[in-house]
């Protein structure tokens, strides 16, 4: 975010496109680096472990909220078989991978704390930012999973609220397989659900309105962009995106970034540091 005026577009519509954020190489090395960890990665010891929004089966793993510290691997549920093996090549199987990789994996690291990325959270008057969360996302051909409408606010949230993601193309994301969309200015919506942990901290549950969120699907707009684009997200926005049933993949890399002065980290989020691996500073504001 360079101007002024890309700051009150943000603020107006909730989220922001900046062009040609990663460089070519820049993204090489983030799929490179990927491309390395699902080498690497045993299938069987992980098959069990799918992500769908659409049914919330991650609320319900255990897996999936002890992840915040490591790296974890989480498949499509249409790449596996009732038994749970592999229909596809593994390259093709997953949903995403998370939610470390900004502090566990050299080249992630490098690319989330470089200069631009700080310049972006000064620029929106963060003062002490921390990195809570990375993902990368997948949405392999032919059924990439749906991404249900939803806000980041409802699953990671401080008092007051000030987070933004950072949401970059590797590939191009275009409407036949899978890019965002936006409700431009529902940012202004409050946040009346929220995903959170129940008393002894095993599940989450959802409080407050019903999820996925009940909005008119005709407010929604596409946001087509090319690899080494990035997509600026406002915790309030609602957004989405559809089924990947075309030929081709929409690899991304996304993290999050929450304000940490003055604000409190909710101890109800299904994410939570650890003592091993307490969130890591964007910058410092000494």
């Amino acid at each position: 975010m360079a101007s002024p005026a890309e700051r009150e577009q943000f603020e107006k519509d909730g989220f922001l496109v900046v062009d040609n954020f990663l460089t070519k190489e820049e993204v090489a090395a983030l799929r490179a680096e990927c491309h390395d960890l699902v080498e690497k990665m045993n299938p069987k010891e992980h098959t069990k472990c799918t992500f769908d929004t659409t049914a919330n089966a991650q609320a319900r793993n255990n897996y999936f909220l002890t992840s915040g510290d490591k790296i974890r691997f989480f498949f499509e549920k249409e790449a596996l078989d009732e038994e749970g093996n592999l229909t596809v090549d593994k390259h093709n199987s997953l949903n995403k991978i998370g939610h470390a990789l900004h502090e566990l994996c050299p080249t992630f690291k490098k690319i989330t704390h470089a200069k631009k990325v700080q310049e972006i959270a000064k620029n929106l008057s963060f003062e002490k930012p921390l990195i809570v969360q990375s993902m990368y996302i997948f949405k392999p051909p032919h059924f990439g999973g749906e991404v249900t409408p939803h806000q980041d606010g409802i699953f990671l949230f401080t008092t007051p609220l000030k987070l933004i993601g950072y949401w970059i193309a590797l590939e191009d994301a275009e409407i036949d397989n899978g890019c965002l969309h936006f409700i431009p200015g529902s940012n202004s919506r409050d946040i009346t659900t929220r995903m959170v942990r129940n008393a002894d901290g095993t599940c989450t549950e959802f409080t407050g309105d019903p999820y996925p969120l009940e909005v008119p699907e005709n407010e929604f707009v596409p946001v087509p962009v090319k690899a080494g684009s990035l997509i600026l997200i406002d915790a309030r926005v609602v957004h989405k995106s559809a089924k990947n049933t075309s030929d081709r993949s929409r690899h991304i890399y996304t993290f999050h970034v929450a304000e940490s002065e003055s604000t409190e980290w909710s101890p109800q989020n299904w994410l939570l540091p650890t003592p091993e691996m307490p969130f890591p500073e964007l910058y410092s504001s000494d």
